[in-house]
């Protein structure tokens, strides 16, 4: 058995967007038997209609060949729980986990709670964080509830469904690509499984400063820094450190590429969510030609000042 890190996906979307829908037509492909699936949301019957009522941590052997459990508290208990089990021989060694989300929860949370653990930081790698949208009331819902819009921003990918209901409006795809314009839209899954687990390719922040969003949905925003010039390692861990320190709870997601001043040739990817760094992810070289170092960050109510005066120490900024 393979000691790398574990993929692992989260699949969210506000209630009644078909997360569970969606979920099923992962299973069923024929690759995705050896998953371990984490229902974080319970009450209603569950995948294939044997999922019902479990006790927190029960596992369960689904009829494609992946396990299944419910848990309603402790994330963390039930994925040290299931990676002793798998080490142990308790469970079939499943090869990715998913963790299928409660419709009213924003996934930052759990997103912290991968980062903040270092076990489970050594043992798991976030794959891709899959929001769905529904297509007919979307708009509406992002309008009315700010979890709906959390769960948008955070998103590596944004799936559309229902579109067979209804074609989704141009107002609901605008409103979706301001509010995360670095998140890969898809209108039709195709491939359910890639959706969830395939390569997340990493866009060019738009804009070459902070590039105010035209949503401001419930106060939360999306902005894109270029750094001017390579920052030392310090001085990088003072911006976002302090930032994650002073404003965590609002700090939903940082992605990027950047390079350090002592390794100006090797750029890293960064990753942080609310109070947790992930260390640099080094990197073989830049993924597009332009050698800029480039973050996005979702934010709740943070100012684009208060961002732009932690990072422009020394003027690594490039202004637009």
């Amino acid at each position: 058995m393979s000691n790398d890190p574990l993929p692992i996906a989260v699949l969210t979307g506000f209630l009644g967007s078909g997360k569970t829908t969606f979920l099923r037509r992962v299973l069923a492909s024929a690759d995705m038997s050896e998953t371990a699936v984490i229902i974080n949301e319970f009450g209603e019957i569950g995948l294939d209609h044997l999922l019902v009522e479990a006790a927190p941590d029960e596992v369960m052997r689904l009829p494609s060949g992946c396990l299944c459990c419910a848990v309603r508290q402790d994330l963390v208990r039930t994925l040290y729980s299931l990676l002793a089990r798998r080490a142990d021989g308790d469970l079939p060694p499943f090869r990715r986990i998913v963790v299928e989300t409660s419709g009213l929860a924003e996934p930052a949370p759990i997103l912290y709670t991968l980062a903040a653990d270092a076990h489970l930081e050594r043992a798991l790698r976030l794959a891709c964080v899959l929001t769905l949208v529904d297509s007919v009331v979307g708009a509406a819902t992002l309008d009315r509830f700010a979890e709906a819009t959390a769960q948008a921003a955070v998103a590596d990918r944004l799936l559309l469904t229902k579109t067979d209901l209804a074609a989704p409006p141009a107002s609901l795809i605008e409103r979706l690509a301001a509010l995360n314009p670095n998140a890969e839209l898809i209108r039709e899954a195709d491939d359910p499984a890639h959706a969830l687990f395939g390569p997340v390719a990493e866009k060019r922040p738009r804009g070459r400063l902070f590039s105010a969003p035209a949503v401001h949905t419930h106060g939360i925003a999306s902005f894109a820094l270029a750094l001017r010039r390579p920052m030392s390692r310090l001085d990088f861990a003072r911006a976002l450190g302090g930032l994650a320190r002073d404003r965590g709870d609002d700090l939903l997601r940082v992605k990027g590429i950047v390079a350090f001043a002592d390794r100006p040739d090797r750029p890293a990817a960064i990753h942080a969510v609310q109070h947790t760094l992930y260390p640099p992810d080094w990197l073989d070289d830049w993924p597009d030609e332009e050698r800029t170092g480039r973050l996005v960050f979702i934010t709740r109510g943070i100012e684009c000042a208060d961002m732009l005066t932690r990072f422009a120490q020394g003027d690594p900024v490039r202004r637009h």
